[in-house]
This record gives C-alpha cells, structure tokens and sequence, in this order.
C-alpha cells in the first residue's frame, strides 16, 4: 500500500499517474471528489483510491469518530489482503492534509478534522510506502 498525501492542489494525482505510468497499465482511479463510493476489489493491478479525507467526512457525519476509525482499519485490511494475493497489485491511496490553519469552529468539522488525522495515522503505519507532496515536489516519508 502506497499513501500519498499533501496540501490540496499541490499535484498529488499528476505525481501518482506519473510515478506509476498509469497511462501504460491497467488500473482503476476512483475519486470521492467525484463523488465515487469506494469500490469491493477487483482485478485491475493498481487502484487508485482519491480524496480519502472526502470519505472520511461522510462517515463521520453517521458515526462517532472512533467508529469511523475502526471502519477505515477494517478498509484498509481488506484492502491490504487483496494487494497481498498478487505481487502486481498496489493500492494507492490519496488524501489532503486538512491539519494546517486554523482549528474549525463547527463541531462536526472539527470531528472530521480528528478523524482524518487519526485515519491518516493509521494509513501510514500501514503503508509500505508514504509521500508527501507540496508544490508537486515529492518528499518520501517511509
């Protein structure tokens, strides 16, 4: 599992298509900000799941913050299982950082803010492979 992350704008995605020459492979890009549900795995060799923090926003708004933490790491086994059944697969995920500026007034946005946070922590923990990207300039954390 690859997480790749950075401020919003900042080339995450043209850094992921070019770091994977996803125009030469078989792979399936899913985006939240397309409105996109994250999908049951499939056959392609890489997926591409984009706009983490979008997801995570919309479970919050159902369950508590811890609930939706223990979903994403339920997520993220299945989804590591499947990549461990092929040498060939790798699942990328791509989220902002929402936790620079100024602490969100709005409760629910705050609990968002936790929740992708905490989300994220695990994401890396998990990840074989993390990077982070600003200005479209990729700084390799693990």
């Amino acid at each position: 599992m690859h997480f790749v992350t950075g401020g919003a704008f900042n080339g995450k995605s043209k850094w992921v298509r070019e770091q994977y020459q996803l125009e030469d492979l078989e792979h399936s890009w899913i985006s939240a900000y397309k409105g996109e549900e994250i999908p049951d795995h499939n056959s392609k060799k890489i997926i591409v799941l984009e706009g983490i923090e979008v997801w995570i926003r919309e479970v919050t708004r159902s369950i508590p913050a811890d609930a939706c933490r223990e979903k994403w790491q339920s997520l993220v086994r299945g989804w590591m299982k499947w990549e461990s059944m092929d040498e060939e697969r790798k699942l990328v995920l791509i989220g902002n950082d929402i936790s620079k500026g100024i602490v969100p007034i709005a409760p629910e946005d705050r609990l968002w803010r936790d929740a992708t946070g905490w989300v994220y922590q695990d994401l890396v923990s998990a990840a074989e492979r993390v990077d982070l990207i600003w200005y479209g300039i990729s700084q390799k954390l693990k």
